[in-house]
């Protein structure tokens, strides 16, 4: 009888931090980037770029979505909410905080690799910002990097 009791716990446990892991948003943000990573190496770079671009492509997963920026400019080469941002000189862009978002997303990018940047934005229909962080990472042999961000 003890024993059954102890193997129920501990599979109670066992599937508590497997539900908590699959609640985890930053899981989910990373995991989108890398799917983008390895989509331009099967599909290639402009195909990737076009499906970040689209709302209902196959980088857009629910509040997830995905961004591109190259790591030689500060701008955007793909954006599916905000497609106005394509093209743009981003370089001056500030937060509330004056934190240069885009800057520090090519930065971290360029020199770490990959990693997350924390910055204040506004969510979808507010007009006041909200904490955020994103996940860039940077695509190898390419002049890409792609983000996802969450909000805290």
């Amino acid at each position: 009888m003890k024993k059954g009791v102890v193997w129920a716990l501990a599979l109670a446990l066992v599937l508590c931090f497997a539900a908590t892991a699959a609640a985890d948003p930053s899981a989910d943000a990373i995991a989108l980037v890398k799917k983008a990573v390895a989509m331009v190496k099967e599909k290639g770079v402009d195909e990737t770029i076009k499906a970040v671009g689209d709302p209902k492509g196959p980088l857009v997963n629910g509040e997830f979505y995905l961004w591109a920026g190259p790591l030689d400019k500060i701008t955007m080469v793909a954006h599916p909410f905000t497609p106005h941002l394509v093209g743009k000189d981003l370089g001056t862009f500030k937060d509330i905080n004056g934190k240069l978002i885009f800057v520090e997303f090519a930065e971290v990018a360029k020199t770490k690799g990959s990693g997350w940047v924390d910055y204040m934005w506004p969510k979808p229909g507010a007009k006041t910002p909200s904490p955020k962080s994103s996940y860039v990472e940077r695509v190898p042999g390419e002049n890409l990097y792609f983000g996802c961000g969450i909000y805290k």
